[in-house]
């Protein structure tokens, strides 16, 4: 993507992209490398896998500092080594952007070179989609992405192999390292995830997690923070104010159903993967918390999420709800198809 975008809108004379993990840089500094282009005219230097360069912030920060006219970009996978190096030599230098999965639009945009507008959530709420109705049906798209539509790498042939992969290293090496974890807290660390995977729509309970796992009650609440953190998982709380904004989750879902199915999951059932998107989506644009009538609430909005069969029952007291229903392609009343959350971005 950043290749696209150097030959798009950049002049490649004047444009440099290099991948921090290369060899060149166990003998070389990045610093280096961005004074020597900087004196041969060059303008925008783009630095791809930076988490992977040990001290990446603080030359960063020299480079901000005496190189001021050199535009530079980079970019990682690690969320929480970003966070971490940004947040201790970078802060006030840099503009952070996060690139969230991709939503279902974007998926049938790229997938099918298509060009649809994204949708407000009232919009949503009233029907009013861009969608190519004819001889497309979403219902179909919708189940293809699914299992495979959350990355940009969706259609290469081993994209749940990676995707697999990718996993395991932010559990094995990307979490631990930011935590500055020991092996044996690594290891519970990743048996904590594949436990609460495996339970998703997981309603945590430190005390018996504790036990199971040999951990500290005190511990434990990290452990699940960092999952969080790092993209894993999604945590649903109750909508509060003050120090509860600190509560534990009431519900944690994995971050999209891509990962269940990567992980082998694929057995949950609808009602779990239907959640799990919900959230997905919509946290993108809004603050979502869970509800004490029904399933979620955005902006004093009540969504209870469901089957084809799926009743109202559980919003008839809510001021405003709604029933959000996968299998169906059109939006009756009250009752709008889950897919077209997809659209809010």
């Amino acid at each position: 993507m950043i290749l696209q975008h150097i030959k798009m809108y950049d002049d490649i004379s004047e444009s440099l992209y290099v991948q921090a993990d290369d060899f060149y840089f166990a003998s070389h500094r990045i610093y280096d490398l961005a004074l020597a282009f900087f004196q041969r005219g060059g303008k925008k230097l783009y630095i791809d896998e930076i988490h992977k360069y040990s001290g990446w912030n603080t030359e960063i920060k020299m480079i901000y500092d005496q190189l001021p006219l050199l535009k530079l970009v980079y970019s990682g996978s690690s969320v929480l080594d970003l966070k971490k190096g940004a947040k201790a030599d970078l802060s006030r230098r840099t503009i952070e952007y996060f690139m969230p999965i991709l939503s279902f639009r974007e998926y049938l945009n790229i997938s099918k070179s298509w060009n649809l507008k994204t949708a407000s959530l009232d919009e949503i709420l009233s029907g009013h989609i861009d969608f190519p109705y004819g001889e497309h049906r979403p219902i179909k798209y919708y189940k293809e992405y699914l299992q495979r539509g959350c990355y940009p790498y969706f259609s290469e042939e081993d994209f749940i192999i990676k995707l697999k992969q990718a996993v395991i290293a932010t559990v094995e090496d990307d979490i631990p390292k930011y935590a500055e974890m020991t092996v044996a807290a690594s290891v519970k660390l990743k048996k904590l995830m594949f436990m609460l995977a495996q339970s998703v729509p997981y309603k945590p309970n430190y005390t018996t997690l504790a036990r199971d796992l040999d951990l500290s009650r005190n511990t434990l609440p990290d452990c699940i923070d960092y999952l969080e953190k790092s993209g894993l998982f999604n945590a649903l709380r109750e909508k509060s104010t003050g120090d509860g904004l600190l509560q534990k989750p009431e519900k944690l879902y994995l971050d999209n159903s891509n990962i269940i199915y990567a992980l082998g999951l694929d057995k949950s059932d609808d009602g779990t993967i239907r959640e799990t998107m919900f959230l997905s989506w919509t946290r993108q644009m809004y603050a979502v918390y869970s509800s004490k009538i029904s399933d979620f609430e955005i902006d004093g909005i009540t969504f209870e999420v469901g089957g084809r069969n799926k009743t109202g029952r559980q919003i008839k007291s809510a001021e405003r709800g709604f029933v959000v229903k996968d299998d169906i392609e059109y939006a009756v009343g009250n009752t709008i198809p889950i897919w077209m959350f997809g659209f809010l971005y």
